[in-house]
């Protein structure tokens, strides 16, 4: 999925607009959805949706199965903040609080109001964020994203590292599926007990392989007489869009006022 994706970055229908544009687009926009209510979250991430799917003709089929995996983590961690537990003595102290619940022994299981509510917002708020480091990532070339910040003096280290942390990447994703297709070849996965034996080798054999390439990489930039920089090709080959600039303005103040104007519904 990694390669597939970086492929769309490269050939998605925004890719002629300067990545200025956009990853200053990405950030405003995800810092509008850290500081807003949850019915302005949707929004933001329903209007990055289409700026994904609609604008950059990115593959919805692909972006809603990403968007799938991202909220099936988040979905895993809800449960602890709405399922609270508490003595039955101290029942009367979650009177108000409590939605529903069942006596377990000498304790009281119950759904917490406040921590549902809590759930919603955190829920909201990563969607939100989470399609507009999407868009960026979907449309915006990673070696491009580096030379932006480059150009924007962010320190040399912090570069490097995130180079390096992407090129490791696609050494873990080939390394695991090379693994995999070799163990499906002699029926390592026909039933439970072999899966589980087959990812327990995969997962010891994963971190040999990967640390022999890591290996390998260094004693190539060694051989190249590697001098503490890193440089990478991005032809500077865009052109700016009114129309999108107008779009993106027009939405930003939009999210903007219909914040205000909920904050305003909210305190009075």
């Amino acid at each position: 999925m990694s390669l597939k994706l970086d492929t769309l970055a490269y050939t998605n229908k925004l890719r002629g607009l300067p990545p200025e544009h956009k990853l200053i687009f990405a950030l405003i926009t995800l810092l509008i959805s850290l500081s807003t209510h949850p019915p302005i979250q949707i929004l933001i991430a329903l209007w990055m949706g289409i700026w994904t799917v609609v604008y950059a003709k990115i593959p919805a089929g692909i972006y809603f199965k990403i968007l799938a995996v991202a909220s099936f983590f988040w979905l895993t961690s809800l449960p602890a903040l709405i399922i609270n537990g508490i003595a039955i003595s101290d029942i009367l102290k979650v009177r108000n609080d409590a939605w529903q619940g069942f006596t377990l022994s000498s304790y009281y299981i119950y759904i917490s109001r406040s921590g549902f509510y809590q759930a919603v917002n955190i829920f909201t708020r990563a969607f939100a964020s989470v399609s507009c480091l999407y868009f960026l990532m979907l449309t915006v070339p990673f070696t491009e994203i580096l030379q932006t910040l480059r150009r924007l003096k962010f320190p040399t280290l912090l570069i490097e590292l995130l180079l390096l942390m992407y090129r490791f990447i696609f050494i873990l994703w080939n390394t695991a599926t090379d693994l995999s297709i070799a163990q499906k070849s002699r029926l390592g996965y026909r039933n439970f007990r072999t899966s589980i034996k087959s990812l327990a080798l995969l997962v010891g054999q994963l971190l040999k392989l990967t640390l022999q390439k890591y290996s390998q990489f260094s004693l190539g930039l060694e051989a190249r007489v590697m001098s503490g920089e890193f440089r990478v090709y991005a032809p500077r080959r865009y052109h700016s869009s009114k129309r999108y600039i107008s779009e993106a303005i027009i939405g930003w103040i939009i999210l903007i006022v219909l914040e205000w104007w909920l904050n305003a519904r909210i305190f009075t």
